[in-house]
């Protein structure tokens, strides 16, 4: 079984957001880096399918020389082949994205074969995009099936299934195929010290994609005027009863 999972560097969530002065992008200084819970979990699925069927795990990113780093984090779980897709630094639209990860796939596909599997995260959690594993597909021309939240994989085929509507949708696809998953699919392990160490030596495949403008012109990004709202203390002991019964009656818990 021959698998392909395409991760993304972003900056962690949860931190205070701060614009760049010219206002079209995130000042990262301040910031740490990973990837998302959907795609921690696309590459703990590659490799539990390897290590039940056999084969290889290949992980791919596109992004800045840093995201070597995000790299050597799934070859310490499991992932034998890194793939660099190495930018400037610009961001790559999806439309560019999805070109960028065909065209290396065709070429690592002409020398180790063809992919029975590309698996992605359902999307990208910094921009939410949705689009990259579709597009992907589609320029392979393989069926694809998003949202995935279980999956079962034999020798020539694989059974998906996502929830819809409050029930669940089942398909089943002759492999290669592509798939994007969800958080939940599986528990991702944590790397174990030897796996560390094995990372730290992993050789990463290079390429460098051709940047395209994209179709999109940014006009600016401008984070959101937050509301903080503060504690009253209404009292402390005995002494807050008389101010806690007013809020009550306030609010309309005891009319």
């Amino acid at each position: 079984m021959n698998v392909l999972v395409c991760i993304k560097r972003v900056a962690m969530v949860g931190a205070r957001i701060v614009v760049t002065p010219d206002g079209q992008e995130i000042d990262t200084k301040q910031l740490g880096f990973t990837v998302s819970p959907h795609e921690e979990c696309a590459v703990e699925e590659a490799v539990r399918i390897v290590e039940r069927l056999g084969g290889t795990v290949s992980v791919l990113t596109l992004g800045p020389s840093e995201a070597s780093e995000q790299l050597r984090d799934a070859a310490a779980i499991g992932a034998t082949h890194l793939v660099h897709l190495k930018t400037d630094g610009r961001e790559f639209d999806p439309i560019a994205t999805a070109q960028a990860i065909v065209e290396v796939v065709h070429q690592l596909e002409a020398v180790s074969g063809t992919y029975d599997l590309i698996l992605f995260g359902n999307e990208a959690p910094d921009t939410g995009d949705y689009q990259v594993g579709i597009r992907v597909a589609h320029s392979l021309d393989r069926p694809c099936v998003t949202g995935v939240k279980n999956l079962e994989v034999a020798e020539t085929s694989a059974r998906a299934r996502r929830e819809f509507r409050g029930g669940d949708e089942l398909f089943e696809l002759d492999l290669p195929c592509v798939l994007t998953v969800k958080e939940g699919i599986n528990l991702p392990r944590y790397p174990s010290l030897p796996g560390r160490m094995r990372a730290k030596k992993a050789v990463i495949e290079e390429f460098e994609p051709v940047w395209q403008a994209s179709l999109v012109v940014k006009e600016g990004l401008r984070v959101p005027n937050v509301t903080r709202e503060r504690a009253e203390i209404l009292g402390t002991g005995v002494d807050a009863v008389p101010a806690l019964l007013a809020l009550l009656e306030q609010i309309g818990v005891l009319s």
